[in-house]
């Protein structure tokens, strides 16, 4: 599971199995003074926007994951946003996100990337998607093995 289209075959299955309408898998790349996280690769996607989307630590939905190693759950995009927000998020823009919830993807103890899944209507996204989309972080995604902890 150590290229890009493993992980989009896996995108593509996590989607198909819990009924997403969108998948994305954004990593942490090193930039000269400080991280940035790019949306690296999308199942369902409407658009090649979210490839061109970098973010810094602490910014847009993975910037903010990333940040504090927390999930973040909205079943409500409308209610937790706002439309005057919504330039601050552009995957949930260019994908037309209304329901969505971002785990961290745990490496040796560090935020290596973020998992996300979305619906395209409110409310979709459920307390007990949220809890399996966090069980399959756990579980390892790829080359990260999903260890908070050594």
């Amino acid at each position: 599971m150590n290229n890009k289209m493993d992980y989009q075959r896996e995108l593509e299955r996590i989607r198909e199995h819990f009924g997403y309408d969108f998948m994305a898998l954004a990593l942490v790349e090193p930039a000269e003074y400080q991280y940035v996280i790019k949306w690296k690769n999308a199942a369902g996607n409407l658009n090649d926007r979210f490839k061109r989307i970098v973010l810094q630590s602490g910014k847009g939905i993975a910037g903010v994951v990333f940040k504090t190693g927390k999930s973040v759950f909205i079943p409500s995009v409308h209610q937790y946003v706002g439309a005057e927000n919504l330039f601050n998020y552009p995957i949930v823009q260019s994908e037309k996100l209304k329901s969505l919830g971002a785990v961290p993807l745990w490496n040796d103890a560090r935020v290596a990337g973020v998992l996300l899944g979305g619906f395209r209507e409110e409310q979709l996204m459920t307390e007990a998607m949220m809890r399996d989309l966090e069980a399959l972080a756990h579980e390892g995604f790829g080359e990260l093995n999903g260890k908070e902890v050594i």
